[in-house]
């Protein structure tokens, strides 16, 4: 059996993989349907988002975790989960099917009836795959989850594209989402039918002795959700379908970056946290190393993207949404922090710690609604920088519960994140001088967003590996080792 370091580098390695697939593709698809679709189109999908993700979110329960927090889970623990989600999903389609009207009446869009009960179609499908999803994460079926998400969006990305070249406009999108779901739960399905299949007899007490755990996870997901979506929710009634699809845009692409690095951590953060939550020293050694990882790679990935938004959007989905592009460059700078809400939470979830996971995030949600209700008359891009400025600034919050559980202090975390943060700050300020007020004065032609963007990118991981390289950072070297010996 492979020893934790093994199993923890297999896991990270294949999420890294997932992630980056994964995003490429997303990247190559979102290129095709933005070029072919309009703002409106991504606006009126986009404001589904958030009854699709929250009715999901009901009938997930927080079960996926709590099965991943029991050591050993019996054939009759997930047999129980797997039919309270199936009812949970047929009852929160139910509602939604019928609630479509006052939807639409919301977003004063009457298109949105039909279409909104077909997109909630995805999550209905997700019940039957869930179970088997947490399977495979309690596993860490890291390999496995890859495959099937490649598999997923490649099958699911190209009925989207055919569609919208047939001028099916949002149902395209629309179309796409609920296919996603539905190659997943087959794929899903291919790699645990031999560990686990679902029986008739039905046992409700581990739902009920998981309970008091998962509710909790299931309300500070559900206000994650509400967080991340809240924007769009509130830009559907105050604003057009085309300031919500521009905004969607931008969001879309700041999510694709941070998710790369967060997926990739994700993959094995709690099942390895609870392995080795009985050790505290050693607990602290792995979650340090795990932030300056992440340091390590989305400092420079985002703000590298905020350095190149502009000629990013120009040369991938065109001049049409300009308007994204101070939007994704406000985003980007928030989403460099994400990921590590992805660590904060899973250590304290895999602490046993749920309550704080639930109340810190209502605490977050509550005063990011009264700061949007402050700032939305001065316009989006004001709100959206208030916003993520408290966003940035409530990863203090998270610390201070992080210190109370392994011990870790202010400095400690500084000295992991800060040289990551500053040097790529140092490398992106450094290459839009080099890019702008010399290359650029050289020649006319540097000037083009198609010249440009390559040479940023190029330029910038130049010298941010020159800057690790010359501070002889350990992470880098541990990264390029393990590669090396897996070829």
């Amino acid at each position: 059996m492979d020893n934790l370091k093994e199993k923890t580098a297999k896991g990270l390695l294949w999420g890294a993989l997932n992630s980056s697939t994964m995003q490429v593709l997303n990247l190559v698809f979102g290129i095709f349907l933005a070029r072919m679709l309009s703002p409106h189109d991504y606006g009126i999908v986009g404001v589904l988002a958030i009854f699709s993700l929250i009715a999901g979110n009901l009938q997930s329960s927080g079960f996926t975790q709590g099965l991943t927090n029991i050591k050993h889970p019996t054939a009759n623990d997930y047999n129980s989960v797997f039919w309270f989600n199936i009812s949970m999903g047929i009852l929160c389609y139910v509602i939604l099917f019928f609630s479509a009207p006052l939807i639409a009446r919301y977003f004063h869009s009457p298109e949105l009836v039909s279409l909104s009960r077909f997109v909630f179609l995805g999550f209905l499908i997700s019940a039957f795959g869930i179970t088997r999803n947490a399977i495979m994460f309690k596993q860490i079926m890291a390999r496995e989850r890859a495959i099937t998400g490649f598999i997923s969006l490649l099958i699911s990305g190209c009925v989207g594209i055919v569609m919208a070249y047939n001028g099916y406009a949002y149902w395209s999108l629309a179309v796409q989402s609920v296919m996603f779901v539905l190659i997943q739960n087959i794929c899903r399905y291919y790699y645990t039918r031999d560990i686990w299949r679902p029986s008739l007899h039905i046992d409700m007490s581990p739902v009920r002795r998981m309970f008091p755990f998962s509710v909790k996870i299931l309300v500070t997901t559900i206000i994650n959700t509400i967080n991340n979506n809240v924007l769009t929710f509130i830009f559907g009634n105050i604003f057009p379908m085309k300031t919500v699809g521009n905004f969607t845009q931008a969001m879309k692409w700041d999510t694709m970056a941070y998710t790369t690095i967060s997926g990739t951590i994700e993959q094995v953060a709690q099942p390895i946290l609870v392995e080795i939550a009985d050790d505290k020293d050693r607990e602290l050694r792995v979650f340090r190393k795990m932030i300056r990882f992440t340091a390590f790679l989305v400092f420079p990935c985002l703000f590298g993207l905020s350095l190149v938004a502009e000629e990013f959007i120009l040369v991938t989905i065109s001049a049409k949404w300009i308007d994204s592009v101070p939007l994704l460059q406000i985003l980007c700078v928030g989403g460099a922090f994400m990921p590590f809400y992805t660590m904060y939470q899973h250590l304290v979830i895999s602490a046993g710690r749920s309550d704080i996971y639930m109340w810190c995030n209502i605490g977050q949600i509550l005063l990011q609604i009264a700061i949007i209700l402050a700032f939305h008359s001065f316009g989006i891009v004001t709100m959206v920088i208030a916003y993520t400025a408290f966003t940035i600034a409530w990863l203090g919050v998270w610390h201070i519960f992080a210190k109370r559980l392994i011990g870790i202090g202010f400095l400690d975390i500084a000295k992991d994140i800060a040289p990551f943060m500053l040097a790529s700050a140092g490398v992106m300020i450094i290459t839009h001088y080099l890019t702008t007020s010399l290359l650029c004065g050289i020649s006319p032609y540097l000037a083009s967003p198609f010249v440009l963007l390559p040479l940023r990118v190029i330029i910038a991981a130049i010298l941010y590996y020159g800057v690790m390289k010359a501070a002889r950072v350990k992470i880098m070297d541990e990264c390029i080792n393990y590669i090396r010996r897996r070829r």
